[in-house]
């Protein structure tokens, strides 16, 4: 396998996981304290904003970001289209890369200002992976308040989008 093949893997399931999480937060909304509702919905705009911080690192471009979060989060309805807008656009940009693309490094600044160096694959694997920290934060949130989270397993995501995963080989 690839590692563009990997990342677009990962970046689908992370579209797939954000649609749950984005469900859990909908149902604490409407049962959950609010208090508890506002530091879950928080995290997630953390991490969409991280996300949207990298969407321009990759293409060079500045962010215009001063902070990786807000004092509060948007509404639910608005982080929806956030989230939903930047998965697909990172499905689509993984979906074109090259393993030359993946390899170049590229200098940034993080939101204080200093001075960062990663290759585009590390970039895509760190969207990856600090999506996923932040969506078990707010899954805990959600497991304690609600009684359960929305399923957040690479593992879920593969034999769920393909099922013939399930089958034994004769």
């Amino acid at each position: 396998m690839s590692t563009q093949t990997l990342l677009a893997s990962l970046f689908s399931y992370k579209a797939w996981a954000d649609e749950g999480l984005l469900a859990g937060l909908a149902d604490l909304a409407a049962s959950g304290p609010a208090d508890e509702y506002r530091t879950a919905a928080r995290v997630f705009n953390h991490a969409c904003i991280v996300d949207r911080i990298f969407v321009a690192n990759v293409q060079r471009l500045p962010h215009g970001h001063t902070a990786t979060g807000a004092p509060e989060p948007p509404p639910l309805e608005t982080l929806a289209e956030a989230v939903r807008e930047t998965d697909l656009w990172y499905i689509d940009y993984v979906a074109r890369l090259g393993p030359r693309e993946l390899e170049e490094r590229i200098d940034f600044s993080f939101t204080d200002g200093a001075a960062g160096r990663m290759s585009r694959e590390e970039m895509l694997a760190h969207v990856a992976t600090h999506a996923g920290y932040h969506r078990g934060e707010v899954g805990r949130i959600l497991t304690r308040l609600i009684g359960s989270s929305p399923p957040d397993t690479f593992t879920g995501f593969l034999h769920q989008a393909e099922p013939a995963r399930r089958a034994r080989n004769a």
